[in-house]
């Protein structure tokens, strides 16, 4: 019989079938996580070496072997071989191509399962970094485009049916307020998803002298995994990164399909510049959003790749399964969908052409001031129930006989109810309207300008975080091809 020379080979006496191993590599996708399979690697390497089950030389030749590959990374001419599986043997196979039987030693207490674990929280932590800063932007252009718009009315909808004035500036700060949520959420994400679980071996650790402490002071986690059977199992950090996702993905979505409805011939309130937008080649009077479509079609994709994992995870015995495997292709897909979708947002808001006087216009038809004269009658000692009933019959009146509330006399009025009087005209001044509208969080330019400043700040304390917790030095200085960081000192590692 053949012999199987596989990194787990040598229980097996025969060769894998060519069709076994075409199903069972990983390499065509977790190829992604090459860095952080060298950074975390190269940390493994110094601690085994600090508790004195590596030498000096074989630390020395490891380091200095994976940061070439690095660099073959870097310069696109590391070569990804199917026969080795995966990132982890691609990576332990070339350093041995290398370096020779020292290479060997690298795996040394540690497992593929703890191994993938740790590059997935690795990755995970920068791509919501990454994701955080490119959000960060969009957010700050969205206050702008807020502030400037603040005092340019337009009318409120509720049931896709006309209801308050508002201004432009107030509904933008709604988008802005989702998605410094959407930011608040990729930074706690990030929390979760900075634990170290190196060490946990296959499943149930080792009973060599490991120092995981150490190797998330190399790393910059500022913790360690409680349980190593949870860790090895634990998906938990790509669930969380894809249910983040979905919802910023709602977010975007919803803005998208404002922005298409906003640039019907129906409501014409904006309209996107040429060079965001597709013609037919059928019809030669096309005009067509089609990015907003795409950014509202794209959310699919993302709220797809949570329900695949979590069909995935939710009938598996500990500890590892190769179902598992089935995490990354989808996860990946998710996260470079939401980031092209977020990338594009900033050049899609600055190619968009508001239109001022259609969205003034839209507030003559609907009664949009029904509940101002409402509130008029209110101040007048009227309980609100009797002037929401007043104000309904006087609307009645107003269809029946296709008239606006401003062209009834105020002898119609009184006949309605005898409380109103001359100041009722001055309730249906769309200025005025939205200037009273004042309270924190409302409409009022005022107000808006308000809210501005307060999500600039907000976003500022957000950027700060994200900087502040984002990927290690190794791991930076790995990407960049820089000098190295020395090895964390002994005596400071993390408790």
């Amino acid at each position: 019989m053949a012999e199987n020379n596989s990194a787990w080979g040598g229980r097996f006496e025969a060769k894998t079938a060519k069709i076994v191993e075409a199903m069972n590599a990983s390499i065509a996708f977790d190829r992604a996580l090459v860095y952080e399979d060298i950074a975390g690697s190269i940390a493994h390497a110094r601690m085994l070496e600090s508790v004195s089950l590596l030498s000096a030389d074989d630390r020395v030749a490891i380091e200095d072997g994976l940061v070439a590959i690095a660099n073959e990374v870097r310069t696109n001419t590391f070569q990804f071989r199917i026969d080795r599986e995966d990132v982890h043997m691609n990576v332990e196979g070339a350093l041995a191509d290398r370096i020779g039987q020292a290479a060997g030693r690298l795996h040394t207490g540690r497992s593929r399962n703890d191994q993938v674990a740790l590059d997935l929280r690795l990755w995970l932590r920068r791509e919501l970094t990454i994701l955080g800063h490119e959000l960060s932007e969009v957010v700050n252009l969205l206050i702008d485009v807020a502030q400037d718009h603040a005092a340019v009315p337009m009318p409120g909808y509720t049931h896709m049916q006309r209801a308050q004035p508002i201004t432009f500036g107030h509904h933008i700060m709604a988008y802005v307020a989702m998605f410094l949520r959407d930011i608040d959420r990729l930074l706690d994400c990030r929390t979760r998803v900075a634990v170290m679980p190196l060490g946990s071996g296959a499943l149930a650790g080792s009973p060599l002298p490991l120092d995981r402490q150490r190797v998330a002071k190399e790393l910059e986690f500022s913790e360690i995994t409680l349980n190593s059977l949870d860790a090895v199992s634990d998906r938990d950090p790509a669930l969380e990164t894809l249910s983040v996702l979905s919802i910023l993905m709602v977010h975007i979505s919803r803005m998208a399909e404002e922005f298409v409805i906003w640039n019907t011939q129906e409501f014409g309130f904006v309209e996107f510049a040429d060079t965001f937008s597709t013609g037919s080649s059928l019809m030669p009077q096309k005009k067509n959003p089609d990015i907003p479509e795409l950014l509202r079609g794209k959310s699919g994709r993302v709220f797809g790749a949570l329900q695949a994992l979590l069909t995935v995870m939710k009938g598996l015995p500990l500890a590892y399964n190769k179902d598992m495997q089935e995490d990354k292709e989808p996860l990946f897909d998710a996260m470079k969908t939401a980031r092209q979708c977020v990338g594009i947002l900033p050049e899609l808001l600055k190619s968009m052409i508001l239109k001022p006087k259609r969205l003034k216009d839209a507030l003559r038809d609907g009664y949009l001031l029904a509940t101002d004269v409402a509130d008029y009658l209110v101040n007048k000692g009227v309980p609100f129930r009797e002037a929401h009933g007043i104000v309904g019959r006087l609307v009645a009146l107003g269809l029946s006989e296709k008239r606006r509330l401003g062209e009834f006399s105020l002898e119609e009025l009184r006949e309605v109810d005898e409380r109103f009087d001359e100041s009722y005209f001055e309730a249906l001044d769309i200025e005025r309207s939205l200037s009273r509208r004042k309270l924190h969080g409302g409409p009022a330019p005022s107000a808006v300008a308000t809210s501005a400043r307060l999500a600039w700040r907000h976003a500022a304390g957000l950027t700060r975080q994200l900087e502040a917790g984002g990927p290690s030095a190794l791991e930076r200085a790995l990407w960049i091809g820089a000098e190295l960081p020395a090895p964390v000192p002994s005596d400071k590692a993390a408790t």
